[in-house]
This record gives C-alpha cells, sequence and structure tokens, in this order.
C-alpha cells in the first residue's frame, strides 16, 4: 500500500500474521484500536473517542502509515473529506488508518497485492 514501507509493513506483518485469527476488518480495526469506544457511565453518554486499548505497536504503524499516503491522491481525498466533515488531524487520521486496516484485511484475506481504485466509466 502506498505509505508503507519495508520496516513498517514488517511490524504490520508481525502484528497481524496471516489475517486468519480476524473474522472481519471490524475485528482487526478493534484488534488494532482503531475502532471508537463510547464513554458512559449510567445514563450519561459521553459519545465517540479514540479507543485506549489495542495493540499499540499495530496502531502506531497504521497511523505512520496513513500519515505517510497522504500524497497518494485517494488517501488525501478521504483525509479532505473527513476535514471538511470537521475532524481534527489526528482524528482525520485515525479515520485513514481505520479505512486502510480495511484494505489491509481484504489483501490478507484474499492473499492478492494492493490495488490502486480504478475509475469506473460513465
Amino acid at each position: 500500500m502506498p505509505g508503507t514501507g519495508v520496516r513498517t509493513a514488517a511490524r504490520i506483518l508481525i502484528e497481524v500474521g496471516d489475517g486468519s485469527a480476524f473474522a472481519s476488518a471490524g475485528h482487526l480495526a478493534s484488534y488494532a484500536g482503531l475502532s471508537p469506544a463510547t464513554r458512559a457511565s449510567g445514563t450519561s453518554i459521553k459519545g465517540e473517542q479514540p479507543s485506549k486499548r489495542g495493540n499499540k505497536q499495530l496502531k502506531r504503524a497504521l497511523f505512520l502509515s496513513a500519515f505517510a499516503s497522504l500524497p497518494h491522491p485517494p488517501s488525501r481525498s478521504y483525509y479532505d473529506r473527513k476535514i471538511a466533515q470537521g475532524k481534527r488531524h489526528n482524528q482525520a487520521l485515525l479515520c485513514l488508518a481505520r479505512r486502510r486496516c480495511d484494505v489491509l484485511f481484504a489483501m490478507l484475506r484474499d492473499g492478492t497485492f494492493y490495488q490502486p481504485p480504478t475509475a469506473l466509466a460513465a
């Protein structure tokens, strides 16, 4: 994937393995700590916040990979869309890392390499 160097890819593969331990991309994101956590106590619900749980090394590798992929046009457009929605820089990067986690899961599940998205003909 764009933005993923040799060292980052090695860290991700060490932490994830072949991906067979995860039933879905959501499970992988939760393991990495990229799924949002609701802070609630009794009837008080404080909303969604970044999770403090999960595999910190994997989360860091995916976050750095997302940051390094910002020059890549599809990643940049997704990041800009999140910024336009009112998210701050780190929040938008976490969203991008979560999306890249979905792509990573699909690549591991299907046993394929990264394929850049193609524009559909009108």
